[in-house]
């Protein structure tokens, strides 16, 4: 049971779980920004959809305008023709002027709404170029997708097998490691660029930091009595490479002796 283990086994459950997610992030960056320039490709093509959509409902809009006023037209039109037939038969000048004005109202009518569909099919045109525009941005940004997605897909395919099995093996080990201690884990790891949140002592300084150790600090890690925490980087400190602290410590060999050449 997990409360029943020494810091030694904790350790060593956690410098497993840090191997192992240092093997993923290697592989994740084999892709580079890839997902992510494969993402913002989906949200620009996306977006350039939607505006397209916006400019087809406004084509749409005014389309239906031009029906109107074509409508509005052939009213005019049909009263012009009645009144004319009216003032045919008038019997004074009042109603003759009365039924002239109508006309002239009619045909002004005309006039209007002959104005109206001459500007609709302009902003008609307009959409028309920027629809044009869209689609062809749309094309080129799908050629780029393809081409993202067929690059990931292949570097995908080369890692994916190894990152299913390192993610298989990392859900093992995080079943050893108690909550409290995953969860700063996680966290530490998260808040480090580098992503190495369990880390060894080498030449006297911390892994993936170099920050030096005090000697008091490399006994109590060695000892594995308690966890060591890194106080600059929150890192946990797991163990000790001895050899490389053996190898400061030996007394450098002098370089030989030149010999002097003797002058003839």
């Amino acid at each position: 049971m997990m409360e029943n283990q020494t810091i030694a086994q904790k350790l060593e459950a956690l410098v497993k779980l840090q191997s192992i997610d240092t093997k993923l992030d290697q592989l994740r960056k084999l892709r580079g920004d890839l997902p992510d320039e494969v993402q913002d490709l989906e949200d620009e093509i996306e977006g350039y959809r939607t505006r397209m959509t916006r400019y087809e409902a406004d084509q749409k809009e005014i389309e239906d305008s031009i029906k109107k006023n074509k409508e509005a037209i052939k009213e005019a039109e049909k009263l012009v023709k009645k009144y004319n037939e009216q003032q045919k038969n008038v019997k004074n000048n009042r109603e003759f002027d009365a039924i002239t004005k109508e006309i002239e109202l009619q045909e002004l009518e005309v006039q209007i709404c002959e104005k109206k569909i001459k500007e609709a099919k302009e902003k008609i045109e307009e959409k028309k170029v920027e629809i044009g525009k869209i689609e062809g941005s749309i094309k080129e940004r799908m050629d780029d997708l393809e081409n993202k997605k067929k690059e990931l897909e292949e570097i995908a395919g080369e890692s994916q097998e190894e990152e299913k099995r390192l993610l298989a093996e990392r859900e093992k080990a995080t079943k050893k490691i108690e909550d409290k201690l995953l969860k700063y884990y996680e966290r530490l790891r998260s808040n480090l660029s580098n992503g190495l949140a369990v880390v060894r002592v080498v030449r006297g300084a911390a892994e993936g930091c170099n920050i030096i150790i005090p000697p008091q600090k490399i006994a109590e890690i060695r000892e594995k009595k308690k966890l060591v925490i890194d106080e600059h980087s929150g890192r946990i400190l797991a163990d000790v490479d001895m050899e490389s602290m053996e190898e400061d410590t030996k007394p450098k060999k002098a370089a030989p002796a030149r010999r002097s050449k003797k002058v003839a």
